[in-house]
């Protein structure tokens, strides 16, 4: 299994100067991404992970994300599965954080 984080949670991850910052990675199509997604992001969408995996650090924390968080859970246990040791999921995706930490993102 993967750990999933909470928007509240990677928010404040993400404002921490302190703790090394995690690989965002977006796994949502391109017109998702589009409508909303946060700042700093990677984006392969998850039909590409497999012939992408390289792109990715294997050093450095990732942060698998999606709409509502069943899209980066399911990469973030296939990248967990073919050795990247810290995957984390954001639970409740891009909505999540439209709802708890950015009210100006688009919900969709």
């Amino acid at each position: 299994m993967i750990r999933e984080i909470g928007a509240t949670e990677l928010a404040a991850w993400l404002a921490d100067d302190s703790r090394p910052q995690p690989l965002l990675l977006d796994v949502r199509e391109a017109w998702e991404v589009q409508l909303a997604s946060l700042p700093g992001i990677v984006h392969i969408p998850m039909n590409l992970i497999p012939g992408r995996m390289a792109e990715l650090p294997d050093d450095r924390a990732i942060v698998t994300i999606c709409h509502h968080g069943v899209r980066s859970f399911q990469v973030g246990l296939y990248l967990k599965n073919a050795g990247f040791d810290e995957v984390v999921s954001l639970k409740g995706g891009v909505e999540a954080w439209a709802s708890d930490v950015d009210p100006t993102m688009a919900h969709y």
